[in-house]
């Protein structure tokens, strides 16, 4: 069979990949497409048709500074879609371009599948209409969710919440604390860790007032949690003095 998945943050990324892993044990000749990331690619053995690090965008403001972008992003998508004609299409959270994807989807006979939905019982509730109208089965995270979901007539399944799993994954991943402090140059000395976001973003918003609590605790190291698609180039401008791989040093 041939799937399609879009995920459009590092969360999203994170989520996917590990579906795809369980999708190819049974399904060892599946033909994947992606939008996601490097978590993606390792999982599918294939790179992303759009890396997630072009897609993750916040809030007005930033999607009309980046609109064409945005705009040229669902137009590889959605031919990637036309042409390839999948047998699924796998959308992950990231609802406001991840919609789009279902309505062009849907339009064309595609079954569609939410993996992770939108929040809708919190905020913009009445993006309910676009799930039902153009979503064929949400696959949710939640306990609470199926009830939410099947009192406004959305077919919907719970299938448990990964983050359990990732986290055990992460942690038996993870170098010692020694080998952690020397390959980002450390001192040895007790870390504040400041974890503002994965997207550009959330980050210029919360990084600046995570830098200003941090000054107040000199005797604390902070260090800043980042996500793989961040660049020194897209911090620029942020209150950072050092860039490597997976962490910011501030």
């Amino acid at each position: 069979m041939k799937y399609f998945f879009s995920a459009g943050e590092a969360s999203g990324d994170l989520h996917a990949a590990q579906v795809i892993k369980e999708l190819l044990k049974l399904d060892p000749e599946a033909d994947i497409c992606f939008l996601g990331g490097d978590r993606m690619a390792d999982a599918s053995g294939r790179a992303p048709l759009i890396h997630f690090s072009r897609m993750a965008f916040m809030g007005f403001i930033d999607v009309a500074r980046h609109l064409p972008e945005v705009l040229g992003n669902l137009r590889t998508a959605k031919e990637a879609i036309r042409t390839q004609r999948p047998d699924a299409v796998v959308l992950v959270d990231y609802p406001g371009f991840n919609l789009k994807l279902a309505k062009y989807a849907k339009g064309l006979g595609i079954k569609v599948f939410y993996y992770i939905a939108p929040k809708l019982w919190a905020w913009k509730s009445y993006r309910i209409k676009q799930i039902r109208r153009y979503v064929d089965e949400v696959f949710s995270i939640l306990p609470f969710e199926p009830a939410w979901f099947s009192e406004r007539e959305v077919e919907v399944t719970y299938v448990g919440n990964p983050s359990v799993e990732e986290v055990e994954d992460a942690i038996r991943a993870l170098p010692s604390r020694g080998e952690f402090f020397a390959a980002h140059g450390l001192a040895d000395r007790p870390v504040l860790a400041l974890v503002p976001g994965s997207r550009v973003g959330e980050i210029k918003a919360n990084l600046p007032v995570m830098d200003a609590v941090a000054r107040r605790h000199p005797g604390l190291q902070a260090v800043v949690a980042g996500a793989p698609s961040l660049s020194g180039s897209s911090m620029r401008g942020l209150p950072t003095s050092r860039l490597s791989t997976g962490l910011l040093s501030v």
